[in-house]
């Protein structure tokens, strides 16, 4: 398809939705083509999980992960 910037103005959304059905659209200034809008070929759509849905395994704490630090572990993390 092709259609004049002018037209693309006022009917971009229409145009889009050509576009997002496989078509091409060439933008033309009078008879000087300027642009050309095409679809996005897109390797697959992003999965997203599921509200309540595990994506990784649950976190496993010891005593250890609570012991108050030292001073050498103070001075690893930059408190020191």
């Amino acid at each position: 398809m092709e259609a004049t910037l002018d037209y693309a103005e006022t009917h971009f959304s229409q145009l889009l939705q050509r576009v997002a059905l496989g078509e091409e659209v060439l933008l033309r200034q009078g008879t000087l083509a300027v642009a050309r809008i095409v679809p996005v070929k897109s390797s697959s759509p992003l999965k997203r999980p599921r509200v309540g849905e595990r994506t990784s395994s649950p976190v496993r704490w010891d005593k250890e992960s609570f012991a108050a630090l030292d001073e050498v572990g103070m001075r690893e993390l930059g408190l020191l």
